[in-house]
């Protein structure tokens, strides 16, 4: 198991709730990291849910939650996660003026230096307004982007995306989302095998990149629509070629202006975008799992030489082959002649 806390102890994620907490949301944070177990099938993350004060917490729906923790949980934690509140999406006094009540902004000074620190959907108001996303990017739910705009002109709000990463804060555009941010740090913190066996027990897809659109607007193909689906599976399982745009959209009878317009509108970025998102994951799984070289994953995985692999790797996750597999290969895997 890989210590991501230093400490020889687990990992701990801390959920602020507050008044009119959506339950999913806050779900979803204790499904994702419990879910995640070491090779042994240990525990990798503690969770604990808190809010301003303990008690009954009031939801959006017709029941509440009793809250056995306050804000003095915040100071144990290694991350903390911000859901959105039902009430953010009524534009109160202090929300229309950007600034957190004493109890929160007293509730986030309890949080120590160094802390990870994520919101889903309109739980980006309060990072915002707490200045912890000025000269950052990140993302809300798409019906609350031009309230966001303008009330925080020093974030750089995108928008379009699932959620962005800026290290130490994280933000997801809303709801489902949340599952996309919440695997993506799992992914980050013990690599893609765990992730994807999270991902497996939730029965969710077990990687959508952040940059994926978030509001698709057909997201569903019209009856008797041609979708892109089964030229999708089919570059799954030939990832090793060299697949061309003009070889995708013919095995969906299209033509390569009709394929590229309806693979954006069904899956959100662009064919190529999705091909190279789709190698990178290929090649941390087979770095992962394998005793490959790198040469021979670069093939498998569709970048034809070592050095694509290494250029893309790097671009995508900021480290290199050997870096990954040394960080996310589990004990007495051995080194299998990487060449990194």
């Amino acid at each position: 198991m890989r210590d991501v806390t230093g400490s020889g102890r687990l990992h701990r994620v801390a959920v602020l709730v507050r008044d009119g907490m959506l339950p999913i949301e806050v779900g979803i944070v204790h499904r994702i990291f419990g879910e995640a177990r070491s090779a042994a099938g240990e525990r990798l993350y503690e969770l604990v849910t808190c809010a301003l004060e303990p008690g009954e917490v009031r939801t959006d729906t017709d029941f509440t939650v009793n809250v056995a923790h306050g804000p003095e949980a915040l100071a144990q934690a290694d991350t903390v996660v911000v859901p959105a509140s039902g009430t953010d999406y009524g534009l109160g006094a202090e929300r229309s003026a950007g600034r957190l009540s004493p109890a929160m902004a007293e509730a986030l000074g309890r949080i120590r230096p160094g802390t990870r620190i994520a919101s889903i959907c309109t739980g980006a108001f309060v990072l915002a307004a707490a200045g912890l996303l000025d000269g950052r990017r990140a993302t809300t739910h798409w019906r609350s982007v031009e309230d966001f705009r303008q009330l925080f002109p020093a974030v750089e709000l995108d928008a379009d995306v699932l959620y962005t990463d800026e290290g130490e804060v994280l933000t997801a555009a809303g709801v489902a989302s949340g599952i996309d941010l919440c695997l993506h740090m799992v992914r980050c913190d013990h690599g893609a095998a765990v992730a994807n066996d999270v991902a497996r027990r939730t029965v969710v897809p077990p990687h959508r990149e952040g940059g994926q659109a978030q509001y698709i607007r057909r997201p569903v193909p019209e009856p008797q629509i041609s979708s892109t689906g089964a030229a999708r599976a089919w570059a799954l399982e030939h990832l090793d070629r060299p697949l061309s745009l003009r070889e995708l959209a013919a095995r969906e009878s299209m033509s390569v202006r009709t394929f590229t317009r309806r693979f954006r509108e069904e899956v959100g970025v662009s064919p190529l975008q999705w091909l190279t998102q789709q190698r990178i994951e290929r090649a941390r799984q087979l770095l992962e799992e394998t005793e490959l070289t790198v040469d021979r994953i670069a093939a498998e995985a569709g970048f034809g030489t070592a050095a694509s692999l290494r250029q893309h790797l790097q671009s995508a996750l900021g480290v290199s082959p050997r870096a990954y597999r040394s960080t996310f290969r589990g004990p007495g895997s051995g080194g299998g002649g990487l060449v990194a």
